[in-house]
């Protein structure tokens, strides 16, 4: 009989194969050639599984094992299966393994649960395709819909809507993969923790009390475009110059609030990005996080205003959009203790943490009571080829959900 941590690692294994960049990490984009690979598989290990399986309008994948009483909400477990560009093959799959491992037990035990059980594997988490973090699991408690589906775009100018129609999904049917809270019992998550904490502390699993809040700026600065030698310093509308002096003022607005709130420029895009020409038009984001939602807040407002001032000072126009704010998220205490009960039973080592990350357990607990264990990262590396965690060690992971599982759906 093939063991949990050899089905963990066949999985993920195979999971990986299915990258735009072999040899370079995993780059997965969502409705690319390679999510159709993963999706692929998934449907088919769902399947072999004795699951009911069913994609929703955007492209969300759920396998459904039904329960005694299939009238009882559902109790889903599971992860995203996008990636950032030349990351890792454990960020997300390792959720959605873990679902598929739990329902291996099931069956491998003859349990018969009194409530349902869906594994789901979820598109567009990371936001790498579309500017939009936790799209899918968005869309799927109602928090965004058609309408934003349309005018998300990724670097091509193409809409997530037209990505999905491609891949033979329907945007405008948006609303049809909203969940019902009343038949969702709870959503239950394992997730690699993507730090250093767990293997410094040589502990096996770590229990996530609170996620920070998150928010996403996209700010656009529009000056104009001239030849670079004939133009004098003081007749110019640089827009380039008038981002460099916001982006470097955003660091410390982040320190001085305190909270271990933290911000971080990562994309910028400079037009028409011309040696011999001065820069009119400078797109860059900004990614906030802060466990303490007042500093959130006022990160932003901060980061707005300095906007506002340096590009009125530079004679330039500023547009800023806000695709992503959610608030610090308290997970459910109840699942919490019950988490920690079984994992203490188990004798592994762990500990309560605080998630830096997002994760789509952050949307889930807006409509149901949510779970996210946490397990270690080696070097505390991720989003990067060298991501690693051991199987055995999400097999600890997946002892503890098992267990969880178990007692949520009654078996």
């Amino acid at each position: 009989m093939e063991t949990s941590t050899s089905r963990i690692q066949r999985h993920l294994e195979q999971l990986a194969e299915y990258t735009a960049t072999p040899g370079q990490g995993t780059t997965r984009m969502s409705y690319s050639e390679q999510d159709k690979q993963a999706r692929d598989y998934l449907k088919q290990e769902m399947t072999a599984l004795g699951l009911h399986v069913r994609e929703d309008a955007i492209g969300n994948i759920y396998g459904r094992l039904e329960g005694q009483q299939p009238d009882l909400p559902a109790v889903i477990i599971g992860s995203h299966f996008d990636s950032v560009p030349h990351g890792g093959a454990f960020d997300g799959p390792a959720g959605i393994v873990t679902g598929l491992d739990v329902v291996a037990r099931i069956r491998e035990q003859n349990l018969t649960p009194k409530y349902p059980l869906e594994v789901i594997a979820l598109v567009e988490e990371e936001g790498t395709s579309f500017g939009r973090g936790l799209m899918a699991s968005s869309v799927i408690t109602g928090l965004i819909g058609t309408k934003e589906l349309h005018q998300l775009k990724d670097r091509q100018g193409v809409s997530a809507a037209e990505r999905m129609a491609a891949a033979g999904f329907n945007a405008d049917k948006a609303s049809e993969a909203v969940l019902d809270p009343k038949k969702v019992k709870a959503f239950l998550e394992l997730h690699i923790e993507q730090g250093p904490v767990l293997e410094q502390a040589n502990e096996d699993v770590g229990i996530v009390e609170t996620i920070v809040g998150i928010s996403q700026l996209e700010i656009k600065l529009t000056g104009k475009a001239g030849h670079a030698g004939t133009t004098p310093m003081n007749m110019r509308a640089d827009a380039f110059v008038c981002a460099s002096r916001i982006i470097s003022q955003i660091p410390k607005l982040a320190e001085a609030a305190g909270d271990n709130t933290v911000a971080t420029v990562g994309r910028l895009a400079v037009l028409p990005n011309g040696a011999n020409v001065i820069p009119s038009e400078v797109t860059f984001s900004v990614d906030i996080r802060s466990k303490n939602d007042e500093a959130l807040r006022k990160v932003i407002a901060q980061i707005m205003a300095l906007t506002e001032q340096e590009s009125t000072e530079a004679g330039i126009s500023s547009d800023i959009i806000q695709p992503l704010y959610v608030q610090p998220t308290e997970l459910n205490s109840e699942i919490h203790t019950l988490m920690q009960e079984h994992a203490s039973a188990q004798k592994l080592r762990f500990r309560s943490m605080v998630s830096g990350a997002g994760h789509d357990t952050m949307i889930f607990a807006q409509i149901t009571q949510t779970g996210l264990i946490f397990v270690p990262s080696r070097n505390g590396l991720s989003h990067h080829p060298d991501e690693w965690t051991d199987y055995a060690q999400i097999a600890r992971g997946v002892d503890v959900m098992f267990e969880t599982v178990k007692s949520l759906i009654e078996c």
